[in-house]
């Protein structure tokens, strides 16, 4: 397998951080479009695919959902937000949501295929989901999963602490 940047998976998530403040450097269309087909490559419960990334670079709707963000600066500051959505939300056969899951994988590819490209990400929890779907007009059967802006960081934020291993990890037999 090809490497496009020269930096392994654990390179990408070790240099991965959450950045709040971004630069007006535009992300090129390159960029924005490798960024999204590390999402559409992720796996999905059944293959499904029931996953949808809507990328938004107008000003005047990023600002729409900066408000639906709880106003966190950032979602209008960077030059693109993606929105990861899926079309429903059934259930799995462990009783989790297959769209809460699936979506989840999808953006964390493209978090670490943009940490790959030097750019910067920040998952947000933080947002009404139904003003996240008003905002872009999606369907009403339609869950909004996941926020992100995403940029050239204008600041380099430092590693956030993690548990020791011993805290998380259970290795049986």
């Amino acid at each position: 397998m090809e490497r496009m940047i020269g930096m392994t998976v654990m390179e990408a998530i070790q240099a991965r951080r959450s950045v709040r403040s971004y630069s007006s450097q535009p992300v090129t269309q390159q960029e924005l479009e490798s960024v999204l087909e590390a999402g559409r490559l992720a796996p999905s419960a059944r293959n499904r695919q029931a996953w949808h990334f809507t990328a938004v670079r107008d000003a005047a709707l990023r600002e729409r959902l900066m408000a639906a963000c709880k106003d966190q600066k950032q979602v209008g500051e960077a030059p693109v937000t993606l929105v990861v959505w899926a079309e429903d939300d059934p259930l799995m056969a462990c009783g989790q949501s297959a769209s809460t899951v699936d979506c989840s994988i999808a953006l964390s590819f493209m978090l670490l295929r943009a940490a790959e490209l030097g750019l910067g990400t920040c998952w947000l929890g933080a947002f009404d989901a139904e003003q996240v779907k008003e905002a872009l007009g999606l369907p009403a059967q339609a869950v909004a999963v996941a926020v992100t802006p995403l940029g050239h960081p204008a600041e380099q934020p430092a590693a956030r602490p993690r548990k020791a291993p011993a805290e998380v990890w259970d290795v049986r037999g």
